[in-house]
């Protein structure tokens, strides 16, 4: 018999739920065959099987979150099954008592012993005791989760509102101040015609996420206009070349990443995190790009230690994350610890606009739609005006610990970069 476990889907990811079975008790199935497809606040992924045999036993439901290193399924290889694995498999027939049972048994070592028959995940109750959360206050809270389930995120955003100043350095996501206005609830009307649309958990987590940052980091956004007529001209002659070259495309986003790794080197104040009252300035420069998927929703694959890849690196992994994103192939490690992000607005030929910071990073990038504009150019015979290729790049920023001077002279290294380019470079 072999034990598919819950596997771990990043660094910090401590539970995922199943959202689909591919299998049923009894079928055959072949090393590498989609087992099951399982989500977390990240990423989805599906989940292959490591070994060939027969589905002898399924642990949990679809819509089950499961912790990390839990058993989820058996496999039956062909081996004897043990009496550990036949107790198993018969405690197994209820699974979310299973799965309460063993919480509970774990609820003396922290502290947490619910009053009701509501589950709390360990995680959940970890972060509780580390924060100092009674009983009467966790049983509270609203959760968001299947069956009014608590999770990470409802519990975070009760510690924020609740105003508590003790920061926990395992599960630190937000520094929202204790003044913080207590997240509102609109009452919307529906009349004839109207349509209504449930929004999918990837949109959820979105909406979620979006106003955590809002409400964590006073934003500010600057804009400037940049010349970036010798960058379009390169492009314009190297692109065929580079095509036959590296077997890729050659779009602008390598050259807006280049400029904004190079700018982020020359101010590391940009590329950090706020921790409590601590700042945390990143060793390493990992950019997170802005993928439209085709479902409509947003991921922010990253591309590790950008300012050390040059162009046809930097084109290769762009091209290849954002491939990936769009087929649903990111892995849990492609969207992790980014500490600098970048939104494309030209891609929809928009001009400008003013992007919300991905936490905990304290800064997010917009590149506007490129396009040609007269422009008074000064000669040694005088003024004269010309067509120039013109975008505008607008910055949003955590005005905690950047202050305008920082931003507006980050911004305008940008520009610089993007406006010295060397024509005469080769690919």
């Amino acid at each position: 018999m072999f034990e598919i476990k819950m596997p771990k889907l990043g660094e910090s990811v401590e539970q995922a739920t199943i959202t689909k079975w591919f299998i049923k008790v009894g079928d055959t199935v072949e090393e590498d065959d989609n087992l099951l497809e399982i989500a977390t606040d990240k990423v989805d992924s599906e989940i292959p099987s490591p070994v060939e045999g027969k589905v002898h036993k399924i642990l949990f439901k679809e819509n089950d979150l499961v912790p990390v290193g839990e058993v989820i399924a058996i496999i039956n290889t062909g081996d004897e099954v043990s009496e550990e694995t036949e107790s198993d498999s018969q405690s197994a027939e209820e699974p979310e008592a299973k799965e309460h049972e063993k919480t509970v048994s774990n609820d003396s070592d922290i502290n947490i012993n619910s009053s009701s028959t509501r589950f709390y995940s360990p995680l959940v109750k970890s972060i509780a005791k580390q924060e100092n959360i009674s009983q009467q206050e966790l049983d509270s809270i609203e959760g968001t989760g299947k069956d009014g389930r608590v999770r990470k995120d409802d519990l975070l955003g009760f510690i924020s509102r609740r105003g508590d100043k003790k920061t926990s350095s395992a599960h630190q996501v937000t520094n929202e101040p204790k003044s913080a206005p207590k997240e509102q609830k609109v009452n919307v009307s529906v009349s004839a015609g109207d349509e209504i649309i449930e929004m999918d958990r990837m949109r959820k987590l979105i909406a979620e996420h979006m106003v955590m940052s809002k409400q964590v980091s006073p934003h500010v956004t600057n804009m400037v206009e940049a010349d970036v007529t010798a960058l379009v001209k390169w492009r314009e002659m190297m692109k065929e070349t580079y095509q036959k070259k590296y077997k890729t495309k050659l779009t602008f986003m390598p050259l807006f990443t280049e400029a904004a790794a190079r700018a982020l080197r020359d101010f590391p104040m940009v590329n950090s995190s706020v921790n409590g009252d601590k700042i945390i300035v990143k060793g390493s420069v990992n950019i997170g790009i802005a993928v439209a998927k085709p479902d409509g929703n947003l991921i922010v694959p990253v591309i590790r230690e950008a300012d050390k890849l040059n162009i046809p690196g930097l084109a290769s992994a762009i091209n290849n994350l954002a491939e990936a994103a769009r087929t649903n192939k990111l892995s849990p490690d492609d969207i992790q610890n980014g500490t600098f992000s970048i939104t494309n607005f030209g891609t929809f030929r928009n001009v400008m606009g003013t992007p919300i910071i991905s936490q905990p990073q304290v800064a997010i990038l917009a590149t506007g739609t490129i396009e040609k504009k007269p422009a008074v150019v000064e000669t040694e015979h005088g003024d004269i005006i010309v067509p120039r290729h013109k975008m505008f790049l607008s910055l949003s920023y955590d005005h905690r610990i950047i202050d305008g001077a920082l931003g507006g002279a980050f911004l305008r290294r940008v520009a610089d970069y993007l406006e010295q380019f060397d024509a005469n470079r080769e690919v």
